[in-house]
């Protein structure tokens, strides 16, 4: 098992975890509404300490009902996950992009088909059975390979 897989594995655990204790433990049994969202809490909370508390701004839009309220919520959370989703897509892609890209460059520098008649690139060596660049053979003769005109002018 891979180190990612044991990663993503170990976060599934502490989701599920996160989302089945809180039921399991009964946490929130003493309440009407046992899991309201925070807004309703926070006005629950701000009405008992100061009565006479008048919020600055009201809502730009009152949904109907509660069903309503929750819908668009759902659809608000949906949308950003696919706005994530669709990022973290798009990063992963071009990362899987370059690496290719990287992988066949350097395959293709590394392990050339030997074909006759394909010449190398400047400043490289032909490799067996490719024709050198012009100039090139002359290049590798006299900067001496152990034989050749350099050892034979001074020796």
């Amino acid at each position: 098992m891979s180190r990612n897989t044991k990663i993503n594995a170990l976060l599934l655990l502490v989701v599920a975890a996160l989302a089945v204790l809180p039921l399991a433990l009964g946490l929130g049994d003493h309440k009407e509404e046992p899991f309201t969202g925070a807004d309703a809490e926070a006005e629950t909370a701000i009405t008992e300490l100061q009565p006479e508390y008048e919020p600055w701004f009201s809502p730009l839009y009152e949904p109907p009902s509660g069903e309503i309220e929750s819908a668009l919520f759902a659809l608000q959370a949906a949308l950003g996950a696919g706005v994530l989703a669709y990022y973290f897509g798009v990063r992963r892609g071009r990362r899987q992009g370059e690496a290719r890209a990287l992988a066949a460059q350097t395959e293709g520098t590394a392990a050339q088909p030997a074909e006759a008649g394909v010449e190398a690139r400047p400043g490289e060596s032909a490799a067996p059975g490719e024709a050198a660049a012009p100039g090139e053979a002359a290049a590798v003769s006299a900067a001496g390979s152990g034989s050749g005109a350099v050892e034979g002018k001074g020796a």
